[in-house]
């Protein structure tokens, strides 16, 4: 119960607050908890805004889930992709809503970039491969070299690539050796140099099927896009299929330019063995430029 103001010492008439108000001017009890929640709904809108903006239009972390893109990017891998660097569409927006019409602030991407993008034909899953054919080139391989426009691209043999062998990397029948006392995955790596000068090393483990192909004329609107594990990447040598091959992939479909790598584990931590958490990271890979 509220007390009264005490009399002053020449018993003037006192003055009569109504029941239930603070005598100290702070506003009510019961106001108090509405604004404090009203400062929180208004603190998580502007927090979800924020990160919706923030991987719509400006950068988002992905994952590495599989080996096609051996010898660059590993399973396990995580990085980050600029969303701003092929202009925006709808699959630059969460659950891709259809809140941007076409392509905008279109930028065309580089022979030789690594590219997120939604696979066709479902254009609901993101994968990540290499542009390789620009709109209007002629791809082609033969004999698991590369061909652009009528010319062979230059493929040099180099150091056998060698990684762990780990719960994210499983070597496949011929290539697992011991090196130092561990085993370890070797693979025949190659180095390419495109027209216009990108370099970056590719992985040929022997003779399939896909290492000749008929001439592909890459569609004005769409980029030819390969894995740089060329025997075990289904891209746009074969036809775009749901869980199989992309075909010609449409601009619109990009997501993502591959940019830096954030983190990297080889699969081996175990959540209550928390030290394995720290054995586990690839520490060499982390901050390093795609």
């Amino acid at each position: 119960m509220s007390k009264g103001l005490p009399m002053s010492d020449t018993h003037s008439a006192t003055k009569t607050e109504p029941a239930g108000t603070p005598t100290n001017g702070a506003a009510p009890a019961s106001d108090a908890k509405p604004k404090k929640d009203e400062n929180f709904f208004s603190f998580l809108f502007w927090l979800v805004l924020g990160v919706v903006v923030l991987r719509s239009f400006i950068i988002s972390p992905f994952n590495i889930p599989s080996e096609s893109m051996l010898p660059r990017l590993l399973t396990g891998d995580y990085l980050f992709a600029t969303k701003w660097s092929y202009g925006y569409s709808k699959y630059s927006l969460p659950f891709s809503l259809p809140l941007i019409p076409g392509r905008i602030l279109a930028s065309q991407p580089e022979r030789g970039d690594v590219v997120i993008f939604k696979a066709p034909p479902d254009n609901d899953v993101d994968y990540i491969k290499r542009v390789i054919g620009l709109p209007g080139d002629e791809i082609q391989m033969k004999g698991g070299q590369l061909w652009i426009n009528g010319k062979s691209v230059p493929k040099v043999k180099v150091a056998n690539f060698i990684v762990p062998v780990s719960p994210n990397t499983d070597c496949g029948p011929g290539f697992e050796t011991t090196q130092a006392g561990r085993e370890v995955c070797s693979y025949p790596q190659f180095r390419e140099t495109l027209p216009n000068g990108k370099s970056y090393t590719v992985l040929d483990m022997g003779a399939t099927p896909q290492d000749d192909t008929g001439v592909f004329v890459v569609p004005e609107g769409h980029l030819f896009l390969m894995g740089d594990n060329r025997d075990n990447s289904m891209d746009s040598r074969f036809p775009a299929v749901e869980g199989g091959g992309v075909g010609m992939v449409p601009q619109e479909n990009l997501v993502g330019k591959a940019a830096v790598m954030m983190f990297s584990t080889d699969g081996s931590a175990e959540w209550i063995k928390p030290w394995t958490w720290f054995t586990a990271a690839r520490w060499n890979r982390i901050g390093s430029v795609i």
